[in-house]
């Protein structure tokens, strides 16, 4: 098969190759898959340049996230899944082996019915970002009636964060750094956008709340945020943290959490209890097949152009960069 790799970490033009590989075999519970369209998450070039830690082999073939089809199943899976559409998500987790290569084996879990309505594009844009945003939206229960901010609404979380919220009947918020970012997060469904450049996030969040605040905040970026969270969240309110970029190792007030009684939650998706993802992946699947979700897809590159396809995440798109295999 043709797959993308790397040997050692640093920029995608250093590192990269693409070339054959020997097609994997699915072990017990797994299914392999035939790629369509694998999708490339930041933390996937940031383990590339190095950025989280070593490499754990000498060779890893990158990407968590895809969509295709099952054409080959391991011992203990039922047949019956041979041809199926799926989604894919957690690939590379505890892998060497991700999905930017034309076949991909995955515990079948990881594995999801993909419904006619979605294309393997659309698909492929699943995987981390949307389960992220489940967990953090749904992490302490239900949103009906609730009043929920989503920072950097126009991001690949934040964008499935407000559908989640928006789906769950919460009232939502989203802060956003221009104009084209705000019209993706109104098309997600954001009943209120704020340009944090331009306006005062937290006198605009009174504004909108009439006083009373916010019940939950999905975070990303906690320690840069977190004195003006803690202003806008009412007693008892909850952040929910994925991403701390600005501000890695921001100093946490411990009082003035405590006497709103906060929870500061803090969310790796590949962490989620096993029972979270059961969760979010029938939610996601129930909004797929009903065509409730939206999917914003910056572009879509061929394999052999994957060096470009990673130096355009490490660019910021305005949506999910996504390598086409079929």
């Amino acid at each position: 098969m043709r797959a993308a790799w790397y040997t050692k970490l640093g920029s995608a033009g250093d590192v990269l190759e693409v070339g054959e590989r020997e097609t994997p075999t699915p072990g017990p519970g797994e299914v392999r898959v035939r790629v369509g369209a694998s999708g490339i998450n930041p933390v996937d070039v940031k383990r590339r340049a190095g950025g989280r830690g070593a490499m754990a082999s000498t060779l890893v073939v990158p990407h968590f996230d895809a969509a295709g089809i099952i054409d080959e199943v391991g011992e203990g899976v039922d047949s019956g899944r041979l041809g199926n559409r799926v989604w894919v998500y957690e690939a590379q987790w505890g892998s060497n082996f991700g999905t930017a290569a034309e076949f991909v084996t995955v515990p079948a879990s990881r594995a999801v019915a993909l419904p006619p309505n979605t294309s393997f594009a659309e698909g492929a844009c699943l995987g981390i970002p949307a389960l992220t945003a489940h967990r953090c939206v749904y992490a302490d229960g239900s949103v009906e009636g609730r009043t929920v901010l989503v920072t950097g609404g126009a991001g690949a979380v934040g964008a499935y964060a407000i559908q989640c919220a928006r789906l769950g009947g919460a009232r939502v918020l989203a802060t956003v750094s221009g104009d084209a970012k705000a019209r993706i997060a109104r098309s997600a469904g954001a009943d209120a956008v704020i340009n944090y450049r331009e306006e005062d996030v937290a006198a605009r969040v009174r504004e909108l709340t009439e006083g009373e605040g916010l019940d939950r905040i999905v975070e990303v970026e906690m320690g840069g945020n977190l004195d003006v969270s803690i202003e806008m969240l009412k007693p008892n309110g909850v952040i929910s943290a994925y991403a701390s970029e600005a501000e890695p190792q921001p100093a946490v007030p411990f009082y003035t959490l405590l006497y709103k009684n906060l929870t500061l939650r803090f969310e790796l998706v590949f962490l989620m209890p096993e029972d979270a993802k059961e969760q979010a992946v029938e939610d996601l699947s129930g909004w797929l097949a009903d065509g409730e979700l939206r999917h914003t897809i910056a572009q879509q590159f061929s394999l052999d152009d994957i060096v470009a396809a990673h130096e355009a995440v490490e660019s910021g798109p305005l949506g999910k960069i996504l390598l086409k295999l079929v």
